[in-house]
């Protein structure tokens, strides 16, 4: 059972940055990919960026240009780095990952809270 724990959010101005991270407890998996989601007030949850094992990003196209995606492959952990945030960059923020043989998708964690406002 792959366990996802989320952390580095708050609050921040609009153009400030913020650092994500997240932790998967996967001892003995491997992780093909790992990615960040992201889910705003009344929306539904929306893919921002991807990163695999050999390090090939996705992004967004919000996401693109100002967030930057990055992974301790060694410590099955996956970083999000936010920059130039928007008001619209304003939700809860989740990681995944799929892993083993058959690509599975990991259960969610809780997620982290960032919130961009003057």
């Amino acid at each position: 059972q792959v366990q996802l724990v989320e952390s580095g959010g708050g609050l921040v101005q609009p153009g400030g940055s913020l650092r994500l991270s997240c932790a998967a407890s996967a001892t003995m998996i491997s992780l093909k990919v790992m990615g960040w989601y992201r889910q705003a007030p009344g929306e539904e949850r929306e893919l921002v960026a991807t990163i695999t094992s050999d390090g090939v990003t996705n992004y967004s196209e919000s996401a693109k240009g100002r967030y930057t995606i990055s992974r301790d492959s060694a410590n099955n952990k996956v970083y999000l780095q936010m920059n130039i945030l928007k008001p619209e960059d304003t939700a809860v923020y989740y990681c995944n990952a799929r892993y083993g043989a058959g690509c599975k998708f990991a259960d969610w964690g809780q997620g982290t809270q960032v919130t961009v406002s003057s």
